[in-house]
């Protein structure tokens, strides 16, 4: 929907792996980017060596001769000044401004019918899918009868309902549309991004646009634990698959699957993070659901087990760098370039997508919580092999009941506990870290027994240990494949599918 971009780069921390991806998909349009150095008034700043930065950068990204031919504006929005050199600061942003009218001169309307490719989409309750894009050419009107041009080839004639053109955040009704203008399209049914609206005559569709697939899938279900119904309100299997067929009216990338129990649906995201934001919405509309652990998803190209490999960039304490190259190599990761920046180090790694899962809790904890990690979908490469997982046991409830001081006093040289005193418990839910490989079944609902041998003041000694609490994301990046978490509005709790000791053992033989 743009003619033009602005690309906003920090003067001493340059371009950020955000910065490739995002600068990467506008090379790709042929947009010719305005570079835009940020805070030069920081100390240490360089924003020559940042211009120089952003231009290799560009270069690797294949751009062409013009584009590499970039304009660049310095400047501290935060002192609100921009100039075209950075030594001789103004006292307005208007060297901005003038640059931007020159720099990207209005685009001629193409001639011909109505064109506009759905390149974004809303829903609503009252009107269903929304279509969002910019018209290319021709007119909109209202009740007016369109072709939608699929992206597999076919055509659909359709009536426009309502129009309605952006002005700041407010989307305003109008009765028509011209050519250049970003609006929304409400009455049309069944469309993609990607797909064409299209004169109803004399249809001609444009070049359609592709949605990155997804490459990690997690098992929903509805929670079956002991605790079930009590802290959410919307627990059966038809709240929830509602829930998740209205997800799809707006998240493009992400896939649901029924599997062949009606309570179990397969739902495929573009990562654990995007997955995550999913849960963590429902949770809090009052859903209670379990999910399993994140898998990621494994293609056959040509004959070849494939699986979908990230770029991983790390940014760490100096001190921290042999440790992460470590921890990352063991994941099958491999590193590709590593810049130290002050008393920091930036490392770069191509790693399967599997050996993220986990990762930034265990660096973070390595780094007292100093290690800034980012990572984005690369490509599909040849299956690289198993990734040793996570080492330690599950500490896992023997009875359904209260934890009680005591006996938590008793286990705590036996691992780390999830759990506090006087929380409620169940038979299956694992309730800490073993500090040993291998599950360990305990009872911390046994209280202490009375008798006459008791010595007054013995109980005032009991310390113990602040329990271990994860987010969601820590919890779904922790859970082995046996294992689910059980998410409700008020609590987040891991537990083995399998919760009776006898059925664990039934199913490991």
């Amino acid at each position: 929907m743009a003619d033009g971009v602005c690309l906003l780069v920090d003067a001493f921390e340059g371009p950020m792996p955000q910065t490739r991806f995002v600068l990467g998909k506008a090379l790709a349009l042929g947009l010719k980017p305005l570079l835009v150095i940020n805070k030069v008034d920081k100390e240490n700043c360089t924003p020559e060596e940042v211009h120089e930065k952003v231009f290799d950068l560009m270069f690797e990204l294949d751009a062409n001769d013009e584009q590499l031919d970039f304009a660049t504006i310095y400047g501290s929005a935060k002192n609100g000044w921009m100039s075209t050199d950075w030594k001789t600061p103004t006292d307005t942003i208007t060297p901005l401004l003038d640059e931007i009218l020159n720099y990207f001169p209005p685009k001629p309307i193409p001639e011909g019918n109505t064109q506009m490719l759905i390149t974004s989409l809303d829903f609503s309750t009252y009107v269903g899918r929304i279509a969002i894009g910019r018209l290319n050419r021709g007119e909109l009107k209202e009740n007016m009868t369109i072709i939608v041009g699929k992206r597999d080839g076919t055509q659909e004639k359709h009536r426009i309902k309502e129009l309605y053109v952006f002005e700041g955040i407010e989307r305003i009704k109008v009765s028509e549309v011209q050519a250049g203008d970003i609006c929304a399209v409400t009455g049309i049914e069944g469309f993609e991004i990607g797909d064409v609206l299209c004169d109803a005559e004399n249809p001609e569709p444009m070049p359609s646009i592709s949605i990155d697939e997804p490459t990690m899938n997690m098992l929903f279900s509805i929670n079956d634990s002991p605790f079930f119904g009590k802290e959410g309100k919307k627990v059966t299997s038809r709240h929830i698959s509602e829930r998740l067929e209205k997800e799809l009216e707006k998240n493009l990338a992400m896939r649901v699957t029924a599997t062949d129990k009606a309570d179990k649906w397969l739902v495929a995201g573009r990562g654990v993070l995007h997955l995550s934001v999913l849960i963590e919405t429902m949770r809090r509309e009052g859903y209670e659901l379990q999910v399993g652990q994140p898998q990621v998803i494994i293609k056959e190209i040509d004959g070849v087990k494939c699986e979908p490999i990230e770029e991983l960039t790390i940014d760490l304490p100096e001190i921290n760098s042999g440790t992460a190259v470590e921890a990352v190599t063991k994941r099958k990761g491999e590193m590709t370039n590593m810049e130290p920046k002050g008393n920091r180090m930036v490392i770069q790694f191509h790693v399967p997508s599997r050996g993220i899962i986990g990762l930034r809790n265990y660096l973070l904890t390595q780094t007292a919580g100093e290690a800034i990690m980012t990572h984005r979908f690369l490509e599909y490469q040849p299956y690289k092999g198993e990734i040793p997982g996570r080492q330690n046991g599950s500490l896992i409830s023997m009875e359904l009941g209260k934890s009680i001081p005591f006996s938590l006093n008793n286990l705590q040289e036996r691992g780390t506990f999830f759990i506090g005193p006087n929380e409620e418990i169940y038979e299956g839910q694992v309730i800490g870290e073993n500090s040993r490989a291998g599950d360990l079944n305990v009872n911390v609902t046994k209280m202490k027994k009375m008798s006459n041998m008791r010595s007054s003041g013995a109980d005032d000694k009991v310390r113990l240990a602040p329990p271990k609490l994860f987010s969601l994301e820590e919890c779904l990046e922790y859970i082995q494949g046996d294992e689910y978490v059980e998410v409700t509005p008020s609590n987040l709790r891991i537990r083995k599918i399998l919760l009776k000791e006898a059925d664990r053992k039934r199913s490991n033989k």
